[in-house]
């Protein structure tokens, strides 16, 4: 195998500028992917695109608000005229939203969340559908939250938006198993030091939890090594 696996292939991540999602981004990279890094902060985007260049890879920074459902449609299209084929796309941003009672969830901050978490996951694949499908070996991974599939108090909002988001990345992957090489994958993270975790878990010691480029370092293998369409996994 070559040490750059995945030489001129293209892949986008979202929620790049921090955590698990620049943690990825880098590691694609470091494989060889170009990547496209999006997220709504600027200025942190350009920290990770100067690492990638540091690091002798490349990548393209998109600075979007994925709540803005015309932000997606642009982006696909900026895109698509740039590119042919879109080999990789790892759906990481997300919204905690407050953790508390069900009966406590504001109707208000329940659309803001399923906006980020699912609607805009969705509008994603609206947008890209058309050039992983026109990858020879397109691979989606959306990365979710163990909430998502057991339910636990207090984490009702959070978790009913990553069980939703989850069927999606789910359903689109039995659609397209026939009928195109395009696969996906779930992936839980599990503890990772990242600023949701902090939020979450404020009395929690950092170094007590792995950091971001485990699971990154993870996504950028299972990429490579290939996996079932409705693969499931759980970092650490």
């Amino acid at each position: 195998m070559t040490d750059k696996p995945l030489a001129n292939q293209l892949a986008l991540v979202t929620g790049a500028s921090r955590g698990i999602g620049a943690a990825t981004a880098r590691a694609l990279a470091a494989a060889g992917a170009h990547v496209v890094l999006t997220a709504r902060t600027g200025a942190a985007l350009e920290q990770v695109e100067e690492a990638i260049f540091a690091a002798g890879g490349s990548a393209t920074i998109a600075p979007l608000d994925l709540t803005e459902t015309d932000s997606i449609a642009r982006l696909g299209a900026a895109i698509g005229e740039r590119w042919q084929a879109l080999d990789v796309m790892v759906l990481n941003a997300a919204m905690l939203g407050t953790l508390g009672s069900v009966p406590a969830i504001d109707p208000k901050e329940l659309a803001r969340v399923l906006t980020l978490n699912v609607s805009a996951q969705a509008a994603l694949i609206g947008a890209f559908d058309p050039m992983l499908r026109r990858s020879k070996r397109a691979r989606v991974i959306g990365i979710t939250s163990s909430v998502a599939r057991n339910p636990r108090a207090y984490w009702g909002l959070y978790g009913a938006s990553k069980a939703a988001f989850e069927t999606l990345i789910g359903a689109y992957g039995d659609e397209m198993e026939q009928i195109s090489s395009l696969r996906t994958a779930i992936i839980d993270p599990g503890a990772t030091r990242t600023a949701m975790r902090a939020r979450a878990y404020p009395g929690e010691a950092p170094e007590t939890v792995k950091a971001p480029e485990a699971v990154g370092d993870r996504i950028a293998a299972l990429v490579i090594d290939d996996f079932a369409t409705g693969h499931f996994e759980r970092v650490g």
